[in-house]
């Protein structure tokens, strides 16, 4: 039976490499209501991620291919998913290690074994927080759009580069994608912060996720 106590169902990643550990906690979360779609390390989470957004990230520190600290500095590096909670499970449950884990970007530092109502606590609480700190950015950007015309014309390729930029990828990485100079890709860059008034990349990138141009 699923907890009634979530009306809107939320969906969590969970990313780790101990099949027997994803089983227990995805059984265990979807009874109280949670979808979950599972990854076994970074990249393949990197690659859900490109598809869809889920609420909360549950991740292990240590795994092959890419462990936790890497993928979550990518999670927090693109602007399209930097606000997505993450909460770390791991084994290593040294001061350091948890110091480590939340200074790399981690919300929440768990260590195995845990409690599983301790950590539905733990995501229900992130959850909490996201959404009041999505309700501030909200207002927050209604404020952002209102500075922007409302008939700004970009180009095909400027649009191009915005997605680009507003997946939080850096003007030499853009370059390369296009097979132009970084030169060109920064003229773009200046060219519609110029015709929306914004003042930075990062507010470049809020307006093209706000206007579902990314």
């Amino acid at each position: 039976m699923q907890d009634s106590n979530l009306p809107d169902q939320k969906m969590l990643l969970l990313v780790d490499d101990d099949p027997n550990l994803v089983l227990l906690v995805k059984d265990y979360l979807e009874l109280r209501g949670y979808e979950v779609i599972t990854a076994g390390h970074g990249r393949d989470a990197l690659r859900l991620l490109e598809k869809t957004l889920p609420n909360l990230i549950i991740c292990d520190v240590m795994m092959p291919e890419m462990d936790g600290y890497a993928f979550v500095k990518y999670v927090r590096d693109n602007p399209r998913t930097n606000c997505i909670p993450v909460l770390f499970l791991s084994a290593k449950g040294q001061i350091q290690d948890r110091v480590t884990g939340l200074s790399t970007g981690a919300d929440v530092y768990m260590v195995k074994p845990f409690e599983p109502d301790e950590l539905v606590a733990q995501i229900e609480a992130s959850l909490k927080q996201a959404a009041r700190m999505q309700q501030f950015q909200s207002e927050a950007g209604s404020e952002l759009s209102a500075q922007v015309p409302l008939d700004v014309d970009l180009t095909p390729t400027e649009r191009r580069v915005m997605q680009f930029v507003a997946r939080g990828m850096a003007n030499k990485e853009i370059a390369d994608e296009l097979h132009v100079s970084q030169r060109t890709v920064e003229s773009h860059v200046s060219n519609m912060l110029g015709k929306t008034g914004l003042s930075n990349r990062t507010e470049l990138a809020r307006w093209a996720i706000e206007r579902r141009l990314a």
